[in-house]
């Protein structure tokens, strides 16, 4: 574990208040306020957080493209992850949902789940009206 610096916390507490989302590097650069920490910083910062594993960095397969996802909040501990594949929203299932299901998978599959890296893939009831609006409107 590395110690906390002053720009490691003033990075963490950023993406505290974004925990629901993936973002791309400049969209975390973009958090910070200007002028307290360089680019360079903030790549440094991020790379120590993933090494902590309180950041998870995700490449999205054929575009070559490169998400993180801040993992170190306590609001995030045994939560599974839920992420809308059409607007790329996090939505966290809590217990006792999370439970249930993670014991059935237990039971079932015999396979241990690591809530903190797990996300289901699916769509959000705000894309799913409008994708449904949008074939009505089509038909």
């Amino acid at each position: 574990m590395h110690y906390q610096t002053r720009k490691r916390e003033l990075l963490t507490e950023a993406l505290e208040e974004h925990i629901d989302e993936m973002m791309t590097a400049e969209q975390i650069i973009g958090l910070v306020p200007p002028g307290e920490m360089s680019r360079s910083a903030v790549y440094r910062n991020l790379s120590m957080l993933e090494k902590d594993g309180r950041i998870m960095r995700i490449v999205t397969p054929g575009q070559n493209k490169v998400l993180f996802r801040y993992t170190g909040s306590a609001r995030c501990r045994g939560c599974l992850h839920l992420e809308c594949s059409v607007c790329g929203r996090i939505c966290h299932l809590e217990a006792p949902a999370t439970n249930l299901l993670v014991s059935n998978i237990m039971r079932e599959a015999r396979f241990s789940v690591d809530r903190v890296n797990t996300i289901l893939s699916g769509t959000c009831e705000k894309c799913a009206e409008k994708i449904c609006k949008a074939k009505q409107v089509n038909s």
